[in-house]
Parts: structure tokens; sequence; C-alpha cells
């Protein structure tokens, strides 16, 4: 996995990086992070870029495939994060409850785009695709909230 790093100020720092295939048939990955002060801007989709050529990735993807934003709770803990779908399409819907379990894991503001082809979501193993996008925004948004802002 690699990753590409852009300081555009002080306040907002965008990475990208690329997430090799689990499996032969699988696509490979290309996950790009924007944090801002209290918020992260995630994207993630499949990608048949290299690992070299990963940055384009984001460019040539579509933000509107599948887009939600989240609030963490302020008090209650107990109530589910409050969120939005600013964008889906009946083919794919993930955004929405897996931005709703970052906002509470990280207690921050997010919006997620997943950019994954319906194609791929409706193989057999559209879960374990699933499943590894949101690992991989995990790992990445730990390693983000220890880093120096």
């Amino acid at each position: 996995m690699s990753a590409t790093s852009v300081d555009l100020s002080g306040s907002i720092h965008v990475e990208t990086k690329f997430i090799p295939p689990s499996q032969p048939y699988l696509p490979a990955l290309v996950l790009q992070v924007t944090r801002l002060t209290g918020s992260y801007m995630v994207w993630i989709g499949a990608t048949e870029e290299s690992e070299g050529n990963a940055h384009i990735a984001p460019m040539r993807g579509f933000l509107l495939r599948d887009w939600a934003c989240a609030m963490p709770p302020s008090q209650n803990v107990a109530i589910p994060p409050a969120a939005t779908s600013l964008n889906r399409s009946s083919s794919s819907d993930v955004a929405l409850a897996m931005s709703q379990r970052l906002a509470r894991r990280f207690q921050k503001q997010i919006f997620l785009s997943v950019d994954i082809p319906p194609s791929f979501l409706a193989m057999g193993d559209g879960p374990k695709i699933l499943l590894a996008i949101e690992k991989a925004v995990v790992e990445h948004l730990k390693v983000m909230e220890h880093a120096p802002s």
C-alpha cells in the first residue's frame, strides 16, 4: 500500500492511499481522505489505476455515486449519529450507514463517498468488498487521528 500526502494549508490535509485487492478477482481500491478541522471528507473507490497512479483515481471516479454526511451525537451517546444521503442510487446506499458508524467512532463530521460499481456490489463477494472498504477507512483514519495537525 502506498500513500501520497499533500498539506494544502495549516488546517487542510489530503492523503491518497492505494489498497491492493485482497483477492485476484476483486478490484484494487483507492482511498482519499481530506482532513479538515473537526471533519473528514472520505472518498473510496474501485480503480484500475496502478499503485503509482493512485492519485489519479479520485479525479476519474464519481463523488456522487453514493455520498452521505453524518454528525456524531453531541451528548447522548445512545442516539445514532444524525446523517443524510447527499446522493445515492437504488443500486448503492452503503455510505449512509457507514458514515454514521465512522462519525460515532471518530466523533467527527464525516462526508463519505463510496464509489464502487454496482456490478461489484451485486457479486457474491459484495459484503467482502464493503468490509474491506470500511476496514481500510477505519485504519487510515486511526493513523490520521494520531498524526500532528
